[in-house]
């Protein structure tokens, strides 16, 4: 073989090297997809032939009132009632047809617990049970306000909503002075 013929060669199998040793870090390397998570702001859970997902409450604040908002969606032939007990024997029902789904974002469909339990941003317990049966799960629901204003109209009739800050500062007094000058 002449010179030219194995420096092709040995660059070949080097490329062919690095290319087979990038392509095992792919392999070996979990991969993102391939692992089911929560990709909004809420829970993901199941309880029996129930399916919770994206579960979250909005409230103004630990004692004042928390609308449960997400998609309950029921795999069985019989209709259900997802029951919801929260902090201080907080509760409310949410009826699913069999074989349907249920949004709590509509208007028809709120779900609203008489206290909360947690402030915004804070996690709190969350009995679910499916009614007329022994089955029930204690989550942890994420509780957010109405900083996101997407969140704004799912805020419960009677909270106080949280005060708003000014994005625009006032000028200082040195500036009123400046600008009152002549400037």
């Amino acid at each position: 073989m002449n010179r030219a013929r194995r420096a092709k060669l040995a660059l070949t199998a080097g490329a062919l090297g690095v290319g087979l040793l990038t392509a095992g870090c792919g392999y070996i390397t979990p991969q993102q997809t391939n692992e089911q998570y929560a990709a909004s702001d809420g829970i993901v859970t199941d309880l029996g032939p129930l399916q919770l997902r994206n579960i979250l409450i909005v409230s103004a604040g630990k004692d004042q009132p928390g609308r449960v908002i997400g998609a309950v969606f029921n795999s069985s032939s019989q209709d259900v009632t997802l029951r919801l007990n929260g902090a201080e024997g907080s509760q409310t029902e949410v009826p699913v047809k069999a074989n349907s789904s249920t949004l709590l974002n509509d208007t028809t469909d709120e779900a609203v617990l008489s206290t909360t339990g947690g402030i915004p941003g804070s996690l709190v317990d969350i009995k679910i049970s499916e009614d007329g049966t022994n089955v029930s799960n204690t989550v942890k629901v994420p509780v957010l306000d109405t900083t996101l204003p997407e969140y704004k109209e799912y805020l419960p009739a009677g909270s106080t909503p949280p005060p708003t800050s000014s994005a625009t500062p006032s000028p200082s007094a040195s500036e009123s002075a400046a600008g009152g000058a002549g400037h």
